[in-house]
């Protein structure tokens, strides 16, 4: 009975795995986001990778020059080649999304789980602590705590930002999970013998899988404007380019008021691709998983 019951569960996993993937075939909104996403990971990626200079080092072009055919989108004050700039700041912005996303998906997964299942105790303590994540200003917090780190690098960024990125999916998690943990296949597992983590992990997540993801393409849509925001304020990566930290310097050596327009357009134009591709992909996302979105 216990292998029937098993393999029945498997069998609807799986139907809902497929169907899911046919869902995402079909809704344009994240074709659309994902093929833009792609083609600008895969430009920033390959084009990085055939620089045949360090994109960061000063001096290594002609300073002040427009867009032209030796110089696509010019070079800056400092002598650098701004599209060089731009690959490297967007593979960089992109790492940093992908790390707060990671992070923080992953360390709400497992406090709302935590929450939502064990209950008592544990869940009011850790309902106390993600509501006060929630209520902080995260904006004012990550510059505060910006101003007081020595070095801040990609993986540094990225953990400043980490700090507030789980508090929002915790709290839906362990929302979701007080639901399921009452339904008759989780009841089923306990009579079975199931332990608490192999419950979580093989009756639960599987049905928070697609939210998940949905979170991920929303942090990562978070990480690339708040890391923007700090960056353009000069508490970004001081060893490295991003996008963000391209604008930094544009407006520090007065980029709009000298007439360098290429210089700052260029990442401003990323920017707004990257925050529109995000945007689809979990707009798209969000479509197929909420029932009230779905025509």
């Amino acid at each position: 009975m216990e292998f029937k019951r098993s393999s029945g569960t498997l069998k609807n996993l799986l139907f809902k795995r497929f169907r899911f993937l046919n869902e995402l075939k079909r809704n344009k909104r994240f074709l659309v986001g994902f093929s833009m996403l792609t083609f600008m990971i895969l430009a920033s990626t390959i084009g990085t990778y055939l620089l045949p200079y360090n994109p960061f080092r000063v001096g290594l072009f002609p300073r002040k020059r427009p867009p032209s055919l030796e110089y696509p989108l010019g070079t800056d004050t400092l002598g650098r080649n701004v599209l060089g700039e731009l690959l490297l700041g967007i593979q960089n912005s992109l790492q940093i999304a992908f790390i707060v996303a990671t992070i923080g998906t992953l360390f709400g997964a497992v406090i709302g789980f935590t929450a939502g299942y064990r209950g008592g105790t544990i869940d009011a303590i850790l309902r106390v602590i993600n509501d006060s994540f929630v209520l902080l200003p995260m904006l004012p917090m990550v510059i505060l705590i910006s101003c007081f780190t020595r070095i801040v690098e990609i993986w540094m960024t990225a953990l400043i930002l980490s700090i507030f990125a789980w508090a929002w999916p915790a709290r839906l998690v362990r929302a979701q999970t007080l639901s399921l943990r009452e339904r008759d296949f989780i009841y089923m597992a306990r009579l079975s013998g199931k332990g608490s983590m192999e419950i979580v992990f093989t009756e639960l997540m599987p049905h928070m899988a697609q939210f998940l993801t949905a979170n991920f393409a929303n942090a990562s849509l978070w990480a690339v404007l708040t890391e923007t925001g700090i960056s353009i304020l000069g508490l970004g990566p001081q060893y490295t380019m991003t996008v963000g930290m391209i604008l930094y310097w544009a407006n520090y050596y007065s980029a709009v008021f000298n007439g360098f327009w290429w210089w700052w357009s260029a990442p401003l134009i990323a920017i707004i691709w990257l925050l529109t591709s995000l945007y689809l992909v979990h707009t798209g996302l969000d479509e197929i998983i909420n029932p009230r979105l779905k025509r």
